[in-house]
């Protein structure tokens, strides 16, 4: 443990003695010797600690307490006095300090009471970017789709099974692939990940297996794979159908045999890994044209989930509108700024190419540029494509009217609708124009109350 502690004391023999005691002990002393210059340290400087004295002239150590609270620095603060009542004590403590030591100081005692302070100012640090890390890889939602999906997790999280997420780009593997972890009895191990296609296919076998030190040009030390790295935990490879077809088959004796061997090695090692992959590519589709091993495909694919895009679950819209919100206004120091039921209304009507992902971004940039409230033509503003800032604008000058759920479920029953016409109730070319299956199709429009069979023909 090293610390680092701002001391403050108008007397010169007490500061070079208590910086004495500290840098013998191994720690870090700055000095001080008034509040005025002590407060400006505070606040340009992340110390540890700060030790003060109570009695200084100008201003003393209580005022100083109320200076650091008012600038909103945290550091834990100890008083110390060779005047000390308990009055002083009680005010003390009530305006912040984490202790108060009477003078003289048992250089013993000062020293436990650093090592105590340096120990909590950690643990807080520990369990605030808990917090953070937490909130971020928070699931929300509050939709019958992500309520199956979230049942599906809940089933599989806890067996074995290797799981296999289906999803677009940007809507949220990866962090489905971490609840499923974090619900596992492997919560306590590591949780790795590697996006299969951002690295270069010379590079994925290191990446994965890792390799010895001059096991080739530019191997100048050793390094463990991800494999080893996430030995007992889980292993999350997104976009695995981009993996290269030579890396397929050692990937898939890996998993048959629990075994990896680092590049040069020659000797293996065995590995505790459950195995989690993600996709945004049809398997079954690349394994008939020859560009997915069809052996790897039946090992990876135990226990499929599909994770639906943003435009199919929109009745989290709100919820995750909020979560984004608050996420990144904490991030940045922000103050909250409410969403409109109008913008939420204009947010529904957008497709969402880019998913969960796109969402947070357009939120971050509507914060950015808000000041007391976000609403519709904020939106408007904000969205990237001009085509659907058009159809927007034209929906947001509609009539439509009642609860939000009412909103949007109209405006769907319009754009399916309307798509069918445009399609000549093709329904195939319906599903795709709108980034659907078909039996999504179907379902959407027995929930929409469309009638396929009564639509009138259109002639082409």
């Amino acid at each position: 443990m090293k610390a680092h502690i701002l001391i403050v004391d108008d007397e010169a023999n007490t500061l070079a003695s208590l910086a004495r005691a500290f840098r013998l002990a191994g720690h870090e002393a700055t000095v001080c010797d008034n509040a005025v210059r002590a407060l400006e340290l505070a606040r340009s400087e992340p110390f540890d600690l700060i030790l003060s004295d109570v009695v200084m002239p100008r201003r003393d150590g209580l005022a100083l307490l109320e200076d650091l609270k008012t600038a909103g620095v945290a550091t834990p603060v100890v008083m110390m006095s060779g005047q000390a009542h308990i009055e002083m004590a009680v005010r003390a403590t009530r305006l912040g300090a984490l202790d108060f030591l009477e003078k003289p100081l048992s250089t013993e005692k000062l020293l436990v009471t650093v090592e105590n302070a340096y120990k909590l100012t950690r643990l807080e640090h520990e369990n605030h970017d808990l917090r953070r890390r937490v909130g971020k890889h928070t699931l929300v939602w509050t939709s019958s789709i992500m309520r199956r999906v979230m049942t599906q997790i809940e089933r599989v999280a806890a067996s074995e099974s290797r799981v296999c997420i289906y999803g677009e780009t940007g809507t949220g593997k990866e962090l489905v692939a971490r609840t499923l972890h974090e619900k596992s009895a492997r919560a306590g191990g590591p949780f790795v990940t590697l996006n299969c296609a951002a690295v270069p296919a010379e590079l994925i076998e290191s990446e994965l297996f890792g390799h010895e030190k001059g096991a080739f040009t530019g191997a100048a030390q050793r390094y463990t794979g991800k494999f080893e790295q996430a030995h007992r935990g889980t292993l999350f490879l997104d976009e695995i159908g981009d993996m290269p077809q030579a890396m397929q088959a050692k990937l898939l004796r890996v998993l048959e045999e629990g075994e990896v061997e680092r590049i040069g090695s020659g000797k293996p090692t065995a590995v505790d890994v459950r195995v989690v992959v993600a996709t945004h590519r049809n398997l079954e589709q690349l394994v008939e044209v020859g560009g997915f091993r069809r052996d790897l495909y039946h090992r990876v694919l135990v226990f499929p989930v599909e994770l639906p895009p943003l435009r199919q679950r929109l009745e989290d819209l709100p919820a995750l509108v909020e979560h984004f919100a608050r996420q990144v206004s904490a991030q940045n120091g922000w103050k909250p700024v409410p969403f409109t039921e109008d913008a939420i209304s204009a947010l529904a009507m957008y497709a969402w190419p880019g998913n969960i992902r796109e969402l947070r971004n357009v939120v971050e940039r509507l914060l950015l540029l808000a000041e007391d409230a976000v609403d519709a033509e904020a939106v408007l503003l904000a969205l990237p494509s001009s085509t659907s800032k058009e159809r927007l604008a034209a929906g947001i000058s509609s009539d439509l009217k009642g609860p939000l759920a009412e909103r949007v479920l109209a405006f769907e029953r319009a754009a399916v609708l309307a798509e069918l016409d445009r399609c000549h109730k093709n329904i195939t070319q319906t599903a795709k124009a709108l980034g659907l299956e078909r039996s999504h199709l179907y379902k959407k429009c027995q929930q929409l109350g469309i009638d396929l069979q009564s639509l009138p023909e259109r002639e082409a």
